[in-house]
C-alpha cells in the first residue's frame, strides 16, 4: 500500500507539471509558441511546429505584420538540419500557398517571396525524401495555378535547367528531367518551347546515363502534344528516332509505349512514311519486352491513321439528311478556290499495281501542294474536295496538255466527258437504278477504286520501265466498261441467282443488273454528244471546274453509280462469309482481300498476326487480349468498307480459348456494331453475339451490360428473336452472383422502348416479376423500378388491356402474397409508381390504392411501417390528394389515422404529421380533418 501511495504522489506531481506546462502555453501568443518550439532541441517539437504553421497563420491572419512574421519564421525553419523537419515543412507548403492566395490583399506576394524559393531550393536537397516531397509540392502548386507565370520563367525553369547540366548529380538530373516533362503541360506551349524544349533535346542524347534517356522517352509523347506539330517534326522527331534505336532495351520499350502520342503530333505523311517503318523495327526488336510493348501500342498507333472523311460513320444513312449532305458538299466545293499549285503531271500516275491503275486520284491536301510547286507543260490544275475522286481519260489529258501552250499563264484546261457535268440531261438513268437497296445501306466512302481483277482484265497496266508512256485513264461511265467486264458481270449474276432468296444477295443482283444495263446504252449517241460538246469543252476554264463535284440531288453524279455499286459489290461478294465460295479463295486472292489503303499494309499485317499462337509464346501470353481490346479502334480507322480485312481476325478472337479475350470482345461488340452498320452486324456480329450469350458468366456480363445498345441496332424482326433468350440470363453459373441479375433488371428498363406492349407483356413481364422476388434486396429495388416503368408503358398503350392485366397480377401475386416480403414488395412498387408518375392519380386511386390501404391491418410491422411512409411522404405530396375532396382522400385519411394509433412505435412515428414526435395534437388533427 505504501508503494501505491508513492506512485499516486508521483502521478500527481507529473499531472501538476503538465498542467503548468499547458497553462504556460496558453498564456503565450501564437508567435511566442511558434518561437518556443521552433528553437527546441527536440526534433518532434520542430516537426510539430511545421505541422501547425497553417493553424498559426489562420490565427494571425487579421494582422498583416504577424502574417509576415510567421512567413519569415518559415524561412528560418527551412534551414533545419533534420531532413524529417524539412520534409514535413514541404508537405505543408501547398496548403500554406493556397491560404496566401485566398488572403492575397493582406499578404501580397507572400508566396513568391517566402515559399517558392524554399520549394525550388529543396529540389536539389541532399536528402531523397525532401527532394521527392518538394517535387510533389511543385507539381501541386503548378496544377492549382498558384505560381505566377513570371515566377515560372525566372525562378523555376532556370533552376531545373541548372540541375540538368552535364556536371549535375545523376539522381538529381534524372528527377529534374522528369519534373520538366511533367510540368510542360501545365506551363503551356510558349514556356515549354523557349525554356524546356532545348534542354529536353539535349537530355535525349545523354550518352552517359541511360536513366535520363529513359525518362525522356517515357515522357516524349507529353512534350510532343504540348509543343505541337511543327516543333515535333523539326526538333523532336530526330531525337525520337535515336531513342528508338538506343542500345538499352528499356529506352526502346519506353518509346514503344508512347508511340501513339508522338504519332498524334505529326502529319499524315510523316506518320505513314517514317513512323510506320520505325514502328515495324520496334515490333521486330530483339528484346521480348520491347516487342511486347510495341504490340500493345500497335492498335492505338493504327488508330491515328483515321481520317474523319472516311471514318465518320452513320449507322444508317437516313440519320443524316441527304439534303444537308449535298448542301454541305456544294458549299464546300463552291467556296473552295482553285489552287495554282494543285496539279497532276503525267509522270505522277501511280505505277504500283496495288494502287488503282485506271484512275488518277486528285486530293486537295497540304502535302500535295508542297510537293507540286514545280510546273510542267503537262500539268492540269483541278480543284477537288479531299473526298472527291475524279478521273481523266488519257486522250483528254494529252489534248489539254497540247492546248495549254496556246493559253495564257495560269489557265489550265481539262477536257472532261459530257457525263461528268452536273447538269447532264442526255443521260438520265431510271430511279430504280440510282436509288436501290444497296444505295440505301452503303457507307459514304471518300474514294472508290476499281477492283484489282477488273483492272487486270481491262488491260490498263503501267509499265514501270517506261514512265514516259501515260496509261489510259478512263472516266467510270457506261461506255467505258469493257466487254470483259460486262461478261464478268453476267457470270456473277448467274452465280448469284441460286442464292436469290437471300435479301443481301438480291440487292447485289439488282446492283449488278443496273450496272450491266448502264453499260449497254447506245455508245453512238454518247459519241455524238461528246463531239457536239467538244468545242465547248476545249474552252472550259479553271474557274468553271468547281462544277465537277458530287451532287446528291442531280440526276447523274460525277462517278457512275452503277460502277460504284458494282465495285462495292465485287468487294462484298469476294469477302461475304455467307457465300459458299468464301473458302475457295486461292492464297493470293485471300491475301489480296486484306489489302487496303488507309493504313500501311505492313502495320495491318502485323496487327492481324497478333492472333497467331506463336506470338503468345514469343511475345506475350496476353497478346490476343491486347488485339481484342484495340480492335474497335482499328475497325473505325479502316471503315466498314474494309471490314473484310478484320473479319477473320475477329472470328478467331471470338473463339479464343482464353475467356479474358472473349470477355474483352463482349464488352465492345456494341461499339463495333455501330461502326459496321446493321447489314454487317447481322451477317458477322450476330452469330458471335449469340455465342457470347451461351458463354461463361464473365463473358456474358459484357454482353448483358450493353444488351440494349446492341439490340437497338438490329432490325425489329431480328431483335424479337432475342425475346426468347432473355429468360436465360436468370440462370448463372454461381447463384450468388446477384450483380448479374441486377444488371439484367437495369437493361430490361432500357429494352422496354424497343418492344411492343404485347412483347413486353408476354416476355419481359415474367422476368420482371421473378426479379421482384429475388433474394437480394439490391436486385429487388431495381426490379421495382422496372415494374413501374412497365406499368407506365402498358397503360399508355391502346387499348390498355395489358396494363390492367399487369396490375391485377401485381395485386394477386404480391398484394395478397402469403409471405410478408411479397406484400412489402407490393408497397414498394406502389411507391415507385407514385413517385415516377407511372399512372395518373385517378387511375392509381381506382386500380392500386384500395389494395394498398388494406395492408394497414397487416400483421407484420415492417409492412405497416413502409405503408405509413408511402402514404405520408409520397402519396399525400401529390396535388390530387391536396386540392380536391373525394372518397379516396377520405379513405387515405382514415388509414393514416389508424396507423397513428398503431401499437408499433415505428409505425406511429412515420404516420405522424410531425415525424419528430410520436403524438399528434388535437389541433393538428382537427386541422387535417378540415382540410379534406
Amino acid at each position: 500500500m505504501a508503494d501505491l501511495s508513492l506512485l499516486q504522489e508521483d502521478l500527481q506531481e507529473d499531472t501538476d507539471g503538465s498542467l503548468d506546462f499547458v497553462s504556460q502555453d496558453e498564456m503565450l501568443t501564437p508567435l511566442g509558441r511558434l518561437d518556443k518550439y521552433a528553437a527546441s532541441e527536440n526534433v518532434f517539437n520542430r516537426q510539430m511546429v511545421a505541422r501547425s504553421l497553417l493553424d498559426t497563420l489562420r490565427e494571425v491572419c487579421d494582422d498583416e505584420r504577424d502574417c509576415i512574421a510567421v512567413l519569415e519564421r518559415i524561412s528560418r525553419l527551412a534551414d533545419d538540419s533534420e531532413p524529417t523537419v524539412r520534409a514535413e515543412l514541404m508537405e505543408q507548403v501547398p496548403h500554406i500557398a493556397l491560404f496566401c492566395q485566398e488572403n492575397r490583399p493582406s499578404i501580397p506576394y507572400a508566396f513568391s517571396k517566402y515559399l517558392l524559393p524554399i520549394v525550388v531550393r529543396y529540389l536539389a536537397d541532399q536528402n531523397n525524401q525532401v527532394r521527392k516531397t518538394s517535387q510533389a509540392a511543385l507539381l501541386a502548386l503548378l496544377e492549382q495555378e498558384l505560381i505566377e507565370r513570371f515566377d515560372v520563367e525566372t525562378k523555376v525553369c532556370p533552376v531545373l535547367i541548372e540541375l540538368t547540366a552535364p556536371d549535375s548529380n545523376d539522381d538529381v538530373k534524372t528527377e529534374a528531367v522528369a519534373i520538366m516533362c511533367k510540368m510542360a503541360p501545365m506551363v503551356g506551349k510558349d514556356i515549354t518551347e523557349r525554356l524546356i524544349l532545348p534542354r529536353f533535346c539535349e537530355m535525349c542524347c545523354d550518352c552517359r546515363m541511360f536513366h535520363v534517356r529513359k525518362v525522356c522517352a517515357a515522357n516524349f509523347g507529353d512534350i510532343c502534344s504540348v509543343v505541337g506539330q511543327q516543333a515535333t517534326e523539326e526538333m523532336l522527331l530526330p531525337r525520337f528516332f535515336q531513342l528508338c534505336s538506343d542500345n538499352v532495351w528499356g529506352v526502346r520499350k519506353a518509346c514503344a509505349e508512347c508511340f501513339m502520342a508522338v504519332s498524334c503530333a505529326t502529319c499524315q505523311e510523316i506518320r505513314r512514311t517514317k513512323l510506320s517503318a520505325l514502328f515495324i523495327n520496334l515490333i521486330s526488336d530483339p528484346s521480348r519486352w520491347v516487342r511486347q510493348a510495341a504490340f500493345q501500342s500497335l492498335g492505338p498507333f493504327i488508330s491515328t491513321f483515321a481520317n474523319p472523311s472516311s471514318s465518320g460513320q452513320y449507322f444508317k444513312e437516313e440519320s443524316k439528311s441527304s439534303e444537308n449532305i449535298s448542301a454541305e458538299d456544294r458549299n464546300r466545293i463552291r467556296d473552295q478556290e482553285v489552287p495554282v499549285d494543285l496539279q497532276i503531271r503525267p509522270e505522277d500516275v501511280p505505277s504500283d499495281p496495288s494502287i488503282s491503275n485506271s484512275s488518277v486520284k486528285l486530293e486537295n491536301t497540304m502535302e500535295d501542294r508542297a510537293e507540286t510547286t514545280r510546273k510542267s507543260p503537262g500539268e492540269i490544275s483541278v480543284p477537288m474536295d479531299s473526298s472527291l475522286l475524279c478521273t481523266l481519260s488519257s486522250d483528254s489529258h494529252q489534248e489539254a496538255a497540247s492546248n495549254e501552250n496556246d493559253k495564257k499563264p495560269g489557265n489550265y484546261i481539262s477536257t472532261l466527258r459530257p457525263e461528268v457535268g452536273t447538269s447532264s440531261q442526255d443521260f438520265t438513268p431510271l430511279d430504280q437504278e440510282l436509288y436501290n437497296s444497296f444505295h440505301f445501306w452503303r457507307t459514304p466512302l471518300p474514294e472508290i477504286n476499281l477492283d484489282i481483277e477488273l483492272e487486270q482484265s481491262s488491260g490498263n497496266k503501267v509499265n514501270p520501265e517506261r514512265p514516259e508512256e501515260t496509261p489510259e485513264v478512263t472516266i467510270p461511265g457506261s461506255s467505258n466498261i469493257t466487254m470483259a467486264t460486262r461478261k464478268e458481270l453476267e457470270e456473277m449474276i448467274e452465280n448469284l441467282e441460286p442464292h436469290i432468296d437471300d435479301p443481301d444477295v438480291r440487292a447485289q443482283v439488282d446492283v449488278l443488273s443496273a450496272a450491266l444495263r448502264a453499260s449497254s446504252l447506245d455508245a453512238r449517241e454518247e459519241a455524238s454528244d461528246a463531239e457536239k460538246k467538244s468545242d465547248a469543252q476545249d474552252e472550259l476554264g479553271v474557274s468553271e471546274l468547281p462544277n465537277c463535284k458530287i451532287n446528291h440531288d442531280a440526276a447523274m453524279p460525277l462517278i457512275s453509280d452503277a460502277v460504284e455499286n458494282m465495285d462495292s459489290n465485287l468487294r462484298h461478294i469476294h469477302n461475304d462469309s455467307d457465300l459458299s465460295t468464301r473458302n475457295s479463295f486461292s492464297p493470293d486472292e485471300e491475301r489480296r482481300s486484306k489489302v487496303q489503303d488507309i493504313v500501311p499494309q505492313a502495320l495491318l499485317d502485323q496487327y492481324l498476326s497478333m492472333t497467331d499462337p506463336s506470338r503468345a509464346q514469343t511475345v506475350d501470353t496476353e497478346i490476343a487480349k491486347h488485339c481484342a481490346y484495340s480492335l474497335p479502334g482499328v475497325a473505325l480507322t479502316l471503315g466498314r468498307q474494309n471490314w473484310h480485312c478484320l473479319r477473320e481476325t475477329y472470328e478467331t478472337l471470338a473463339s479464343d480459348m482464353q475467356w479474358k479475350v472473349r470477355r474483352t470482345l463482349a464488352f465492345s461488340i456494341h461499339e463495333l456494331a455501330v461502326i459496321l452498320g446493321d447489314q454487317l452486324t447481322a451477317a458477322d456480329l450476330v452469330p458471335i453475339f449469340n455465342g457470347f450469350l451461351k458463354d461463361l458468366d464473365e463473358v456474358r456480363i459484357g454482353v448483358l451490360k450493353h444488351l440494349h445498345d446492341f439490340l437497338k441496332l438490329l432490325h425489329i424482326d431480328k431483335r424479337r428473336e432475342y425475346l426468347y433468350q432473355l429468360q436465360e440470363f436468370l440462370v448463372t453459373d454461381n447463384s450468388r452472383n446477384w450483380r448479374f441479375r441486377a444488371e439484367l433488371a437495369e437493361q430490361l428498363i432500357l429494352l422496354l422502348e424497343l418492344y411492343s406492349p404485347r412483347d413486353v407483356y408476354d416476355y419481359l413481364r415474367p422476368i420482371a416479376l421473378n426479379l421482384c422476388a429475388d433474394k437480394v434486396s439490391s436486385v429487388r429495388w431495381i426490379s421495382y423500378k422496372l415494374v413501374s416503368e412497365m406499368v407506365k408503358k402498358l397503360h399508355m398503350a391502346t387499348p390498355p388491356t395489358f396494363g390492367v392485366d399487369l396490375i391485377d397480377e401485381l395485386v394477386e401475386n404480391f398484394g395478397r402474397c402469403p409471405k410478408w416480403s411479397g406484400r412489402q414488395a407490393f408497397v414498394f412498387v406502389c411507391q415507385t409508381v407514385i413517385e415516377d408518375d407511372c399512372l395518373p392519380m385517378d387511375q392509381f386511386a381506382v386500380r392500386l390504392m384500395p389494395h394498398l390501404l388494406t395492408l394497414a391491418n397487416d400483421r407484420v410491422p415492417n409492412v405497416r411501417v413502409l405503408l405509413a411512409k408511402t402514404l405520408r411522404q409520397t402519396l399525400l405530396e401529390k396535388d390530387y390528394f391536396l386540392t380536391s375532396a373525394s372518397c379516396h382522400q377520405e379513405a387515405v385519411e382514415q388509414t393514416i389515422m389508424a396507423l397513428q394509433m398503431d401499437r408499433d412505435s415505428d409505425v406511429k412515428y412515420f404516420a405522424s404529421i410531425h415525424p419528430a414526435s410520436t403524438k399528434i395534437s388535437e389541433d393538428a388533427m382537427s386541422t387535417a380533418s378540415s382540410t379534406y
